[in-house]
């Protein structure tokens, strides 16, 4: 006996789904057209009134160019962004297979201590963790600037890397080790195969969360640690006049450059990836 499904319910459902495609449809309308907007505003000679800009010209990527050095900036922005992820991947890791192999007393409170710098705003631990590194003479310098993106970027990686462990059969380790391997040859010839999708996911989404951070990056950058995020609050709140096409050109390079990296974290990371599984107890 086969039921069909009554017309009334699927018209009383109906309404209720076109509400949400038009919220959804009316958002994004919305940010499409006020980044177009400040896109095409980058290449425009003067836009007043009208649809579109009396001419088209590409001098003020120039002008932004030279006049923030972002060949500079953006250097540094590369020398940072591999650093942090260098240093959060080779700490980040065996901290992540220490709390997946190991149950000890407080293990619960270690993982909620990592689990606090991705939570909280950076900004409230900014200004301290700022203060500390002008103290001892390291902000303002390109070091500085390291130390400050590794406080969210260890732990990121920690939360990152524990599912990806936690999901390998530590049978594999036990015969590996039976067999004659040593701890080294264990970690980078069994493990570290079978690791690398976690690992480039985390390295990946690190480097997006630090070309991205702003508040910890503003907070201890110098002259000569700019990276490009900071330099695009210089280029509207800074000292001087300049065009807003200037500005929106500089705009425009951050977001072309964020979005290169997002398409690239979506080609090879997995979100799904990402939720921590609880493994189940034998």
């Amino acid at each position: 006996m086969t039921t069909s499904v009554s017309p009334k319910r699927g018209w009383v459902a109906r309404p209720g789904r076109w509400v949400v495609w038009a919220i959804v449809a009316f958002f994004f309308v919305n940010l499409i057209g006020l980044v177009l907007s400040v896109v095409i505003d980058s290449f425009g000679t003067r836009w007043f009134g009208t649809w579109l800009p009396e001419g088209f010209t590409t001098h003020w990527y120039g002008d932004a160019w030279r006049e923030f050095g972002l060949s500079q900036v953006l250097f540094t922005t590369g020398t940072v962004a591999i650093s942090v992820i260098a240093i959060s991947v080779l700490v980040g890791v065996p901290a992540a297979y220490a709390l997946a192999r190991r149950s000890f007393p407080g293990k619960q409170l270690v993982m909620l201590l990592f689990v606090l710098p991705i939570l909280i705003p950076p900004i409230t631990y900014g200004i301290p963790l700022a203060t500390v590194l002008y103290k001892f003479h390291i902000a303002g310098t390109m070091t500085g600037v390291v130390l400050a993106n590794l406080v969210p970027s260890i732990p990121f990686v920690v939360l990152t890397m524990t599912p990806f462990i936690e999901q390998i059969d530590p049978k594999i380790e036990a015969a590996a080790r039976m067999s004659g391997a040593r701890t080294l040859s264990v970690f980078t010839r069994i493990l570290g195969p079978l690791l690398l999708p976690g690992i480039l996911a985390a390295a990946i989404l690190v480097l997006v969360r630090t070309v991205g951070m702003f508040e910890l990056t503003f907070l201890v950058a110098g002259p000569d640690s700019t990276t490009l995020v900071v330099a695009l609050y210089n280029s509207v709140f800074g000292a001087g006049i300049r065009a807003n096409q200037q500005v929106d050109a500089m705009a425009t390079i951050y977001t072309a450059s964020m979005l290169v990296l997002l398409l690239i974290a979506l080609r090879f990371v997995n979100p799904t990836q990402l939720v921590t599984r609880v493994r189940e107890e034998i």
